[in-house]
């Protein structure tokens, strides 16, 4: 018999556990204590989607896209939440990377569909972080239930660091380390058991890790020959290596297909997706647009452009760039420093200003560049004034805008935002350098890596590049009749 003390805090448990959004896991079968619904956990991905791809390039290949969705597509619904809906992006960044936000928004990016051979080994990939998104994995962590700031993963995948402030919390740097050991080996499980579902051979997950592993081993060989620090991006199955048992068992436990059963690989159709795609810097992507009704200003030595308002005025200080309409009533003001390494964008903003508080802040991140923006109150009846920074590299640009005759019928604050916001890097005379691109050749009894590599201009890596990228580092060499990857 259950007395009534214990009857009340039998009560309050219950009331605990309801409040805290206790729920099944679709994907362990284990309860989930979060404070997050499904719905919710949908509406902060689809947020922050749609922030993110404002502010990070996008690569534009209709054919490849559509690809890369319907392959990613088969591969969700065979996943233990086929009911929501799924959304697969490509990142145009020549960086090894894929993510996922929550509530099925997946992401890879270019560089890494270069290293792919094979149609079962990208949906390795997306089953992966599929697998992720199944498991609630963004949603467990315990930052979760206070919000996710997008600009912390862009300001890491754009900058290949992390700043201090700008990693705020677990899910961020989960999402560009990888979420833990146990996690991510959840995340192979139920990878490979999508896989299987789907019709792939769940060992094709073992594949992946082998190629990515190949390029893990090269770039921390370069960045030591280089005297550099290996980049820090998502730990996509850095978690385990090749040989791993617990990492076998959870592939062997999603199946094995039968000796009838169709094993998919479609490497032909890989090819078919992957020829012309662009390798290593895509050059075109960072031609501005320049219509002729632009008030576009660029500088060539420190390389950068953006727009001011049309028809204000430009001028080139030794301190500054200023851009002011024909009848002063307002300045646009720009200014170049130098940044420390350890302040984040929002930190070294208000150090410069020494604004006891700025009004509307927040973050923002455009053309993988990071940065803040926020409005000083203006004093004694004046108007406020907006303030923004932006990081490129080392420096710092530094915007103030500043209204003196108010109009009603202008909104100020919105053209200097614009501008603000068009500001990006550009590489002036440089960016007419075409982009390299990926091309199939088929290898005959003389074909060799180093004969290749003669050929082929990749810099002081061009051998081993073309040996990772085609699945034969360190030391292989194609056969003959083999399809094989070039760049030119």
């Amino acid at each position: 018999m259950i007395s009534a003390n214990h009857a009340k805090w039998l009560t309050l448990s219950v009331f605990i556990l309801v409040t805290m959004g206790c729920s099944m896991n679709p994907a362990t079968g284990s309860p989930d204590f979060v404070l997050m619904s499904e719905s919710a956990e949908i509406e902060m991905g689809k947020e922050m989607h749609e922030k993110l791809i404002k502010s990070m390039p996008i690569y534009q290949d209709e054919k490849l896209t559509k690809y890369i969705n319907s392959v990613g597509q088969r591969v969700a619904k065979n996943s233990h939440r086929p009911q929501i809906e799924y959304h697969f992006t490509i990142i145009d960044q020549p960086d090894i990377n894929a993510f996922a936000l929550p509530g099925g928004y997946i992401y890879i990016n270019r560089g890494l569909l270069a290293f792919l051979s094979t149609e079962a080994q990208l949906a390795a990939v997306l089953a992966h972080e599929i697998g992720h998104v199944t498991a609630r994995h963004v949603v467990r962590q315990d930052s979760a239930r206070k919000g996710a700031s997008v600009l912390s993963v862009m300001s890491v995948f754009t900058t290949g660091s992390m700043h201090v402030g700008d990693v705020t919390n677990l899910w961020s740097s989960a999402a560009v380390k990888g979420y833990g050991r146990e996690m991510e080996l959840e995340a192979d499980g139920f990878g490979a058991e999508y896989l299987f579902n789907t019709g792939y051979d769940p060992q094709a997950m073992v594949e992946t890790i082998g190629v990515l592993k190949d390029q893990e081993r090269f770039a921390r060989y370069r960045a030591k020959t280089e005297g550099k620090k290996t980049k820090s991006y998502h730990g996509l199955f850095s978690s385990h290596p090749r040989n791993d048992v617990r990492l076998k068992e959870v592939i062997e436990k999603a199946g094995k297909l039968a000796d009838n059963q169709t094993n998919i690989v479609n490497a032909a159709q890989y090819r078919e997706h992957i020829e012309g795609m662009v390798y290593g810097v895509n050059y075109q992507a960072m031609v501005p647009k320049k219509p002729s009704t632009e008030n576009r200003y660029s500088h060539n030595s420190l390389g950068f452009t953006l727009l001011f308002p049309e028809k204000w005025q430009i001028e080139n200080t030794r301190s500054a760039i200023l851009s002011t309409p024909e009848n002063k009533a307002a300045q646009l003001k720009l200014e170049v420093a130098r940044h420390q390494n350890n302040l984040s964008p929002s930190q070294y903003l208000r150090q410069v200003t020494k604004a006891p508080m700025l009004l509307r802040s927040e973050d923002f991140a455009q053309f993988g560049l990071i940065g803040h923006t926020g409005l000083i109150a203006g004093q004694d009846g004046k108007p406020d004034q907006r303030i923004a920074v932006l990081f490129q590299g080392s420096r710092a640009y530094l915007f103030s805008g500043n209204i003196f005759k108010a109009d009603e019928k202008i909104d100020y604050d919105k053209l200097f935002l614009k501008s603000i916001n068009s500001f990006q890097p550009w590489r002036g005379k440089r960016t007419n350098r075409k982009s390299k691109k990926i091309h199939y050749v088929k290898a005959n009894e003389n074909t060799t890596i180093d004969g290749l590599a003669q050929h082929i201009k990749l810099g002081n890596y061009t051998a081993q590049q073309l040996r990772l990228i085609n699945g034969l580092y360190p030391r292989g060499e194609p056969k003959s009749g083999d399809w094989i990857k070039i760049v030119k």
